[in-house]
């Protein structure tokens, strides 16, 4: 099964910068299976054309290859209609649109909203850039020395002012996987508030059904599941998106314009203004096509078994910490080693073709939390195998002998 998911993916086998590389860096960015590569050249020599905008022959085929591409991701996450499928550039956009938009129509002064320590940039700056707006309130729950959420805290920041709770399905840099489901039972218990759910990192490594989390919102990007970058989705229950008005005014977003006034095009398409990257949506159809040929449960069962694999490996080396050390995790390993700057653990690794991301993986106040500047993160995905965790092992081991 692993050399026929393997060969879907020629990076893996490119020499064009030496040995063959090992990729540890797909909580960045996955590689690409070749059917979605093919799919974005075929677009561009052969199918380049505008959508929703012409009746002529190019016209049609792209715009149905983009709606098809709409309505796998319907699928995909369990949604009800594809008016509930918004297309964006990446989940990073999908945050901003929502808190735009969201926040027209059902946030005011003194209202609250709730993230978590564990949140990635573009799930604290939007919302930062609310507050300063609005003159909302800001409150955070915070994690404990494994990485878990509090859940316990989340009915002591819950309030009748509470509008939103926004928060990841899955720590990008920990790789924790966080109790959704619970959340969404206590913040329904206890409040009106609505729930978006940043799944960035969670569309490539676990079943999504936005029925059965029953969130209100859901983001995610196409990057992060072995499709295009600039390419994204956001999610919402339709009786919301209904109610709030559009981010971007423009192309395809309208029904009728005067100088006097504009009315709007229905769902999806009023959240959706300008030219979009048309090759890169129809293109992350191959990506979702390629998931679906697999089964989550084999692709849980295998990236389990290495982040186990790696996690008995590394927690071996004397001066290395793992952090994030819940049992419920995917595979993502973030750590330190004594006497070594993350950066300098990746640029050594890369020495050894090896590439790990090295930084605060765009989560600075988790990284305050943990009282460390930055770690070095190995993350896992269904083409990578024990062997290249041996030569991660070894090379790490080699490291710490030549400067610690």
């Amino acid at each position: 099964m692993m050399d026929n998911i393997r060969s879907h993916f020629p990076q893996l086998e490119d020499t064009t910068h030496g040995n063959k590389i090992i990729y540890f860096d797909n909580a960045a960015t996955t590689l690409k299976p070749k059917s979605v590569a093919d799919s974005l050249i075929t677009y561009y020599q052969k199918e380049t054309s505008n959508i929703h905008r012409g009746i002529h022959t190019l016209s049609e085929v792209s715009t149905n290859k983009y709606e098809y591409t709409r309505e796998l991701l319907k699928d995909f996450i369990g949604a009800n209609s594809t008016k509930e499928v918004i297309f964006t550039k990446g989940t990073t956009e999908s945050i901003n649109i929502l808190a735009h938009s969201f926040s027209s129509a059902f946030i005011g002064p003194g209202d609250e909203i709730i993230i978590t320590e564990l949140e990635h940039h573009s799930n604290i700056v939007p919302w930062q850039l609310l507050k300063d707006r609005c003159d909302i309130t800001i409150k955070v729950l915070p994690i404990n020395d494994k990485g878990e959420l509090q859940v316990e805290k989340l009915k002591e920041l819950l309030s009748d002012k509470t509008k939103l709770i926004s928060f990841n399905y899955i720590s990008n840099a920990l790789g924790i996987i966080n109790p959704v489901k619970e959340i969404v039972k206590i913040v329904k218990e206890n409040s009106n508030a609505f729930i978006h759910v940043d799944a960035a990192q969670a569309s490539g490594h676990t079943k999504i059904d936005v029925k059965d989390l029953d969130c209100d919102f859901l983001s995610l990007s196409a990057h992060k599941m072995f499709g295009p970058t600039g390419c994204g989705l956001l999610y919402g229950k339709q009786e919301h998106l209904e109610k709030m008005p559009p981010f971007l005014g423009g192309g395809d977003m309208i029904d009728t314009v005067t100088f006097e006034k504009t009315t709007f095009n229905d769902l999806p398409y009023k959240f959706e203004a300008g030219t979009p990257h048309i090759g890169g949506i129809i293109a992350w159809a191959k990506a979702i096509e390629f998931i679906n040929s697999l089964n989550f449960d084999e692709i849980q069962r295998h990236e389990d078994d290495l982040l186990k694999y790696a996690t008995a490996k590394l927690s071996s080396i004397d001066g290395l910490t793992i952090h994030g050390t819940s049992e419920k995790k995917t595979s993502v390993i973030s750590f330190t080693m004594e006497g070594l700057h993350a950066h300098d653990i990746a640029t050594f690794l890369n020495k050894y073709n090896i590439a790990v991301r090295s930084g605060h993986h765009c989560t600075s106040p988790l990284m305050k939390r943990l009282g460390v500047p930055a770690t070095a993160r190995a993350s896992f995905s269904i083409y990578n195998t024990k062997q290249e965790v041996d030569a991660l092992y070894e090379a790490l081991v080699k490291i710490k002998e030549m400067f610690c």
